[in-house]
């Protein structure tokens, strides 16, 4: 195979921003009739080597060359003229539109200046029918078909144009799976005929079933190309987080907390068979006072939206939740916060501060939005809130009236969990609370976390730092491809024995 000439070879790129090197030194190759593989955790640079191929950014240093011709692209339209198409997670096509109309869009067939339809609805037909897909009416509106059956039609149009390439970028991502499986049909399909497929997922069991090659980046560098078949789970794993895996076994747990087992009576917090269809699934677990639940898996497993729907950001349609015995169906995130439930987005920036508000501004949101805006806290109330929470956070600078935006990311943290810690809340929801932050800044937020988990909150703890969750959980849920596979007790569990459990292999 390596004497192949690939049909894509990325050698050496890079690419800088400022003060950011975003690609250093990275190198990939398709090859005619096989599925890629990009694997790498947030931030490794596969978003930004897909928009380096496709001439979405400028590449500093290294060379493309496409069907052994070097290339350079300036935009995605002569990227596109080169027979690279993509298919992004969100699908770029015209809802009101008819199938049809998308598959040839800008490429209609015409006469004397007028589109000739009849064409257009047997050109799609053919391709539909290329790909299997020849039940589709090629009449029918875009938007009333699944989110699934549009990608396909992307699909669809990059075939039409004759593509040598095809980037699938999350195609999977809100897919069930029988959704999936049609997809997956689609894609043998078009490799058969000789396509270069690159596919990014973070599902690991879709990429063993789908790939026949993978690449791993880290941290904006190459790590390694491999056969998939000839990468095992854990190895691959290890590669893409950074652990070498004969150093597992030498990494050890933060010593157990000493509270006590608070397991007995009714808990918090109980999701049985909780699940949302095109999102997550199978979320099964009780959480009792006291408690710290870790949610452990790579990106993308589910962990932020399972955090969603126990906080009712999105509504769960399958299985039950109950909250103190009593069942719940949440209809608004202000419907969890009036049960006691509290829930820091991982997203601090767009779903969490208001940049242009103070502090005082931004600790008080979560308490006015409880109490409703015709009943306004008081000013000498949010001044006592402010200087109270500012002292016992260590918020800095220790001023209720800077600008949220003109803190540290640290800061930023500590305004977000104040905002929720005045609300008193029962079970406190935690996507991501040390992110981003200063080693300084995320050691008193674990003992924060901690604190209160001792004096009897509930905690559910989301980090992509696994030896994070282990330090500070007392029991951990696994997920994987956006299902909860297992629930192991934290008294003496490995990183190892985490990582062996996202694999799906045994120890």
């Amino acid at each position: 195979m390596n004497e192949i000439v690939p049909v894509v070879d990325m050698s050496n790129i890079s690419v800088e921003f400022p003060g950011v090197k975003a690609l250093d030194g990275v190198s990939l190759r398709l090859f005619q009739g096989e599925v890629h593989a990009l694997m790498g955790e947030n931030g490794a640079g596969k978003s930004t080597l897909i928009k380096a191929l496709t001439g979405v950014y400028a590449i500093d240093h290294g060379t493309i060359t496409v069907m052994g011709e070097p290339q350079r692209f300036s935009t995605p339209a002569e990227a596109q003229a080169a027979r690279i198409s993509t298919v992004y997670q969100e699908v770029n096509l015209c809802p009101n539109l008819s199938v049809e109309e998308n598959i040839l869009l800008g490429r209609e067939p015409r006469k004397r200046g007028r589109i000739q339809w009849k064409q257009v609805r047997h050109t799609a037909r053919e391709v539909l029918g290329q790909l299997q897909l020849g039940h589709i009416d090629p009449g029918s509106v875009l938007s009333s078909h699944s989110i699934a059956v549009q990608q396909l039609i992307a699909i669809a149009r990059s075939v039409q144009v004759d593509a040598k390439v095809l980037i699938l970028d999350e195609p999977t991502s809100s897919l069930d799976a029988d959704e999936v499986t049609q997809l997956f049909s689609v894609i043998r399909t078009l490799r058969d005929r000789g396509v270069a497929i690159l596919f990014v997922s973070h599902f690991l069991e879709q990429v063993y079933e789908i790939s026949d090659r993978m690449t791993v980046l880290r941290n904006g560098k190459l790590v390694g190309e491999y056969l998939t078949r000839s990468l095992p789970r854990m190895e691959l794993i290890s590669k893409m987080i950074g652990k070498d895996l004969e150093a597992l076994t030498e990494l050890e747990r933060a010593e157990n907390r000493s509270r006590p087992d608070r397991t007995d009576g009714t808990p918090r917090l109980r999701a049985q068979a909780l699940g949302r269809k095109g999102s997550v699934e199978n979320i099964d677990f009780s959480l009792h006072a006291g408690e710290i639940l870790g949610l452990a898996g790579l990106l993308g497993s589910g962990r932020t939206e399972t955090a969603r729907l126990l906080f009712g950001a999105d509504r769960a349609d399958q299985g039950t939740l109950t909250v103190r015995g009593v069942t719940e169906t949440f209809r608004s995130p202000r419907s969890a916060i009036n049960r006691g439930i509290a829930f820091s987005s991982e997203n601090r920036k767009e779903e969490g501060l208001i940049a242009d508000l103070s502090v005082r501004d931004n600790l008080v949101l979560a308490m006015q939005a409880s109490k409703g805006w015709l009943r306004q806290i008081p000013r000498s109330e949010q001044d006592q809130l402010g200087d109270e929470f500012i002292e016992k956070l260590d918020i800095r600078p220790p001023n209720k009236d800077a600008l949220i935006r003109n803190l540290s990311g640290g800061n930023q943290q500590k305004v977000l969990l104040a905002r929720w810690l005045i609300t008193h809340p029962e079970l406190l929801i935690l996507d991501e609370p040390t992110r981003g932050i200063d080693i300084g800044a995320k050691t008193q937020i674990q003992k924060l976390i901690s604190a209160l988990a001792d004096d009897g909150m509930s905690i559910v703890f989301i980090s992509a730092e696994l030896e994070e969750v282990l330090r500070l959980s007392d029991r951990i849920a696994i997920m994987k491809d956006r299902r909860m596979v297992a629930e192991l007790p934290n008294d003496g569990v490995t990183l190892e024995d985490v990582m062996t459990t996202i694999a799906g292999s045994k120890a």
